[in-house]
């Protein structure tokens, strides 16, 4: 497969909340150099976000430091990073992108859509026989979502058996009211900071809203709850981007823990 010549990326990239985060890092500039040489090596390769050298062989955090220029110390931090912010996901030991569809050119991804899904989902069946040694399953998780809006029974029996899973029939387009988003007082975050018993600063997560406009990476905010308790999972109390949290022990090369403070964010205080 030919690799793609370009990678699309947003304009408003360094105001997303995970590269604001990773800015207030001690190795900052290094990992955002990372990140942009990870997106553009799956470009070079064009494999649906799938960073392989060859079927059998995937990709290291020391093939990588070749590659990418950079110690590997730095590269794993690197890699840990994005692994705990979503941007890349670990299965079986080889690194993927799983969003890897909206950094992709919108054009080409269409042309190749059908093998890239097709391949992925070969990848995964061979994953799971490498792990377990066992036979394949019918359950494979597929990327991608189809949706058929007013399709006849017959038609929708053509394409469960071409597409395969993960296909959405929607006989009628459904409106979902939604509730307008109203930003909360100090009072009421600090009322419910203390009903979850967290240590989440009320007016540090409302001063740190309020300035950015009530968003969360690139969208408006819609539950303010659910923003506190992600606060409150990772640890963030409102110190600085990163939070002030306890400091635990060194995290393992496959998952980095969001309070090792030294390590990601520096002291804070």
């Amino acid at each position: 497969m030919s690799d793609v010549k370009w990678i699309k990326i947003v304009t408003d990239i360094f105001d997303d909340e995970k590269i604001l985060l990773i800015e207030a890092m001690p190795e900052r500039d290094a990992i955002i150099v990372i990140w942009f040489k990870l997106l553009c090596l799956a470009g070079k390769q064009n494999n649906g976000g799938v960073f392989m050298l060859s079927d059998r062989i995937a990709y290291t955090d020391e093939m990588l430091s070749v590659i990418f220029r950079r110690p590997v110390d730095t590269v794993s931090l690197a890699l840990n990073t994005f692994e705990q912010f979503g941007m890349i996901e670990i299965i079986n030991n080889t690194i993927t992108i799983p969003n890897w569809e909206k950094h992709q050119a919108l054009e080409l991804l269409e042309k190749n859509r059908e093998k890239n899904r097709k391949k992925v989902a070969a990848f995964r069946e061979r994953q799971r026989l490498m792990a377990h040694n066992d036979d394949v399953t019918d359950d494979v998780t597929v990327t991608g979502e189809v949706t058929l809006p007013n399709v006849t029974r017959t038609e929708r029996e053509r394409e469960r058996d071409k597409e395969g899973d993960n296909i959405i029939i929607a006989d009628k387009p459904q409106k979902k009211s939604q509730k307008r988003f109203t930003p909360p007082s100090v009072d009421e975050v600090r009322a419910y900071c203390q009903e979850r018993k967290n240590n989440v600063d009320p007016e540090r997560f409302v001063d740190y809203y309020n300035s950015n406009g009530w968003k969360v990476g690139r969208n408006s905010m819609k539950d303010w709850k659910a923003a506190v308790r992600t606060w409150e999972k990772n640890g963030w109390c409102g110190y600085g981007y990163g939070g002030k949290v306890q400091k635990p022990a060194q995290p393992a090369h496959s998952s980095i823990d969001m309070n090792d403070v030294e390590k990601l964010f520096g002291r804070l205080d």
